[in-house]
This record gives structure tokens, sequence and C-alpha cells, in this order.
């Protein structure tokens, strides 16, 4: 948690009641655009600072319990989101040239992290929502071939839940993996909690057509062809396993700054 924006103006008002680091790495999975799927077989690390403000916001589940949504902050030093490309192979074509006879995908942040709910875990309710755009590298497409932007991405909302996609689209279910609520072992205030082997779910998204793939966005059109794009919601899932994330909260900046600079000497 190195990265966590401890010095940052949302973090250190005066007025939260609770200060966080969040770091979240998921090792295994797939995201599904329109009839193509991205296997997602390398690390996607998330890290950010949350704060709970004097509004103290709070969601309301179905079975009637409530939890604490948070605001999140920018990493320093590191990518809010970390992921490296993945391939995909083009139906019908024999890979042979990797980049020209097949395409990497890599998803990329498009807008922060919103509507952090962590004890989320468990209901059907998003954990957070999270705008992404997928970056197309091919030998002919050029260096600006997108599906989604920063004015249109795509955004996930990732639930341990159930989804509840329109129809003919049939739900997803999560697991929120093992939970753990631990004090600071240093003695300090801050609470650290965990959920390891977690599997997050979506198909309630939409995916805007390509764009700015080709030469003026000439290729597009056979993106949009080949990928059954633009796709509604219930036509793409996105499934993030073997997710580990680890949370530290204190009401206090000061002693979760002591938290992590104790934890980072051990």
């Amino acid at each position: 948690m190195g990265s966590c924006p401890l010095s940052s103006p949302a973090l250190t008002d005066p007025s939260d009641l609770q200060v966080g680091c969040v770091v979240s790495v998921t090792r295994a999975g797939s995201f599904t655009i329109g009839t193509t799927t991205v296997p997602l077989t390398s690390p996607i690390t998330l890290r950010f600072g949350v704060y709970w403000d004097k509004s103290a916001p709070q969601v309301t589940f179905p079975d009637g319990s409530t939890a604490n949504q948070y605001t999140t902050v920018a990493p320093v030093g590191a990518p809010l989101l970390d992921a490296q490309p993945a391939q995909i192979t083009i139906p019908g074509i024999i890979n042979f040239l990797p980049g020209l006879t097949s395409v990497f995908a890599k998803v990329e942040l498009a807008g922060p992290v919103t509507d952090f709910t962590p004890l989320a875990a468990g209901e059907s309710y998003p954990v957070f929502k999270l705008p992404v755009k997928l970056h197309l590298y091919n030998a002919l497409f050029g260096d600006h071939c997108y599906l989604g932007s920063n004015s249109a991405p795509i955004v996930l909302r990732p639930t341990t839940g159930t989804t509840a996609p329109p129809p003919p689209a049939k739900p997803m279910t999560g697991d929120p993996g093992t939970i753990a609520v631990t004090p600071d072992p240093n003695g300090f205030g801050a609470v650290v909690a965990s959920f390891s082997g977690a599997r997050l779910v979506d198909n309630t998204f939409t995916v805007p057509g390509a764009t700015g793939c080709g030469l003026g966005g000439s290729l597009d059109w056979i993106i949009n062809l080949a990928m059954g794009l633009p796709a509604g919601a219930g036509h793409g899932s996105v499934s993030f396993q073997q997710t580990d994330t680890s949370l530290a909260l204190d009401t206090d900046l000061a002693d979760l700054s002591g938290a992590l600079g104790a934890s980072a000497g051990h």
C-alpha cells in the first residue's frame, strides 16, 4: 500500500469519518465483448485510497442490512489500474505471427472508481463501479483503436452476488471468497479487511462500437462486424477470478500512516 495517497486533500480532511487504502489483485478470468472473449491471463491490479466523509453515505441491501460507501482517490506514483495485454485469436486464421494474425487487447482505465462498497461482498450489489476502455493492438489497427473511451466508457459493476441482466441473458453469480477482519498487528487502531479468492462478475454493461481503428477509422466497421458491436446489456460479461483484496481502514489518518509505516518496516 505504499502508493496510498495519504497526503491528498481528500484524505487529510479532518471531517472524514474513516480513511483507508486498498490493493486488489485479480489473477484469472475473462472479458466477453459481444461475440469475442478476451482471456485474463495476467494479473490485474487496482490500488487507491478511500474516505468516508461526514455525510456518512450508506447503501441498503434487499435484506435490510446496510454498508458504508466510500469515495476513492487515485494513488501516488503508481497506476490505479495495472493490466497487461491479452492475445485474442482471429477465427479461421492460424496465428503464426502475433500482432498481425491475432489481436492484443488491454484493459485501461477510463475514469475514477466510484461507489466503493467493500461490505457488499456476498450481496447482489456492485462492489464498485469501474469505467474502462479496451485498447486493441494489431499491425493494421494503428495506435488509437479502442472499444469505449473516457467520454463513453464501458462501465463495469462487478458483484460477488448475482447479476440481473435483461433477458434473454442469464444471471451470473460470483463468490465473496474468504473474508477476514483483523486488528493491526502492530497495535495501531487500523483494521485490515481481506477478501481472498473472490470471484466478481457482471453482465449488465453495454459496449459501444470501435473507434480509431485503421486510417481515419476505416477498420472500425470490420471490428464491429467481427465482434458483434455495439453490444447492449447482457451481450457481454466479465469474470474477475482469484481476486485478493486488502483494505486498511482507520478513523484517524495519522494512526493509519503509522500503521502502514510500521508494516512497511517489517
